[in-house]
């Protein structure tokens, strides 16, 4: 047993589990601005603005994952983060999250206001929360390696 106290986080999508790992510190952006979780946090739960979200590790690495939105429930023994989308930065096509940027743009140029360029404005969140995700990776040298492909 270290010094050092961890806590579970889990990152989960209505499609799969992304992520289930001890951590050291979670980072984020709450509905009230940035929040640093640690172990043994008071009990809370609050929407998540899209962002990447920083996890440290005990040994202190450190690595990211974007998420578009969603809700994190703090617990003193675990951290649960319903996310709309996340996905780890291995896991990213760097060209696809290029094109999706470009498009978005695109769109966003061409639609007013309204629904259209709302949901226009959310897609080029996302697909620079990707691109910043991946540049963020390789400068942490990160942990987070690909999920194995599915058979």
């Amino acid at each position: 047993m270290s010094g050092m106290i961890t806590v579970p986080l889990e990152i989960v999508t209505p499609e799969r589990m992304v992520l289930a790992m001890d951590v050291r510190m979670v980072t984020l952006q709450g509905g009230y601005g940035e929040l640093g979780i640690l172990p043994r946090h008071m009990a809370l739960a609050t929407a998540v603005k899209p962002c990447l979200v920083r996890i440290k590790l005990e040994d202190g690495r450190e690595d990211v994952v974007p998420v578009s939105g969603g809700f994190v429930e703090v617990l003193p023994d675990k951290i649960t983060l319903l996310a709309d989308t996340a996905e780890l930065p291995a896991d990213i096509d760097p060209a696809r999250a290029q094109l999706a940027k470009e498009r978005a743009e695109k769109r966003l140029a061409q639609s007013g206001e309204g629904a259209e360029a709302e949901r226009a404005r959310a897609a080029l969140v996302r697909a620079n929360l990707r691109l910043e995700a991946i540049a963020e990776h390789h400068r942490l040298n990160g942990f987070l390696t690909a999920t194995p492909a599915r058979a």
